[in-house]
């Protein structure tokens, strides 16, 4: 496949050092990637899942690697560390390999307009309060990746594309969508209150680009169930994209144009009908 060429590119929820992180699609995003700037929007490295239990794959190191290889390369590479990596948040300000580290960004698009980056954990009150309803959600996390793994080997062997099981999850279970909508909500108010005209984020592993009342929440999703990122062209618009054996565009938000609209519904629809190719982005190696 070519390469892809993009302005900037976001990334969230790779869960590192756990077996449901898809390594081997992300490495070939990475590799194919043409970029100026990367953010690495936090649970790069899952140190909880690690201080649990011991597990980590080749294809892991190779995703580091291939970042760094980025930074060395020219690549201005941000990582700003969310929950699950947390520990590295006490090294904000520092950068290690050409990587900077911070709590938060600003970016500002080829455009002008201006877009807060930050993991997303501060604005989810099951994190920051309610213990006993962080470790339910957890758990039912844990098993809804656990069969995605079996599910998506199935598909393999059956040489068909991967398709996320919390796909179908999320979209027909209604208090994962009132959360998501909740979630949502939270974010954009804050963007804002701050003045600025939207904001980047990852956290709950469901990738969205909305219009929310003139101020875009623009989620890049995960790389654990849906392998989603958002990249930005030359000309500032944001684009939503899937990546597997069939990259797919998910949602698109130019100046001119929002899709899917906040009336459309959430964006990860089966991505069976979003199989439209990312023609725009791609040229040739």
């Amino acid at each position: 496949m070519a390469h892809l060429h993009c302005r900037s590119a976001f990334i969230s929820d790779v869960h590192l050092g756990t077996p449901d992180c898809k390594a081997g699609y992300l490495l070939d995003f990475l590799r194919k990637l043409r970029c100026e700037k990367l953010y690495l929007v936090g649970d790069i490295v899952d140190m909880e899942a690690l201080a649990r239990r011991s597990w980590w794959h080749a294809d892991h190191s190779a995703v580091l690697a291939e970042v760094l290889d980025m930074a060395r390369r020219g690549v201005e590479v941000t990582y700003i560390p969310g929950n699950h990596d947390a520990p590295m948040r006490g090294l904000a300000g520092q950068s290690f390999g050409g990587v900077r580290i911070a709590l938060d960004a600003i970016h500002e698009g080829a455009d002008g307009r201006r877009y807060r980056v930050s993991h997303g954990d501060e604005f989810d009150p099951e994190h920051v309060g309610r213990t006993w309803m962080l470790h339910l959600g957890e758990a039912m996390h844990r098993f809804i990746c656990w069969t995605n793994r079996r599910v998506h080997a199935m598909r393999r062997r059956l040489a068909m594309p991967y398709l996320p099981l919390s796909i179908i999850v999320k979209s027909h279970i209604g208090k994962a969508l009132a959360y998501i909508r909740a979630y949502e909500q939270r974010v954009a108010d804050d963007a804002r209150a701050r003045g600025i005209d939207g904001h980047i984020c990852g956290h709950i592993h469901f990738g969205h680009v909305r219009d929310m009342d003139g101020v875009l929440y623009l989620n890049d999703g995960d790389w654990v169930e849906h392998c989603t990122a958002l990249v930005e062209d030359n000309t500032g618009a944001m684009e939503l994209i899937h990546w597997s054996e069939q990259p797919a565009a998910l949602g698109r938000a130019s100046r001119e144009l929002v899709w899917p609209s906040a009336a459309a519904g959430l964006a990860l629809a089966p991505l069976a009908r979003r199989q439209r190719r990312l023609d725009e982005l791609k040229s040739a190696a």
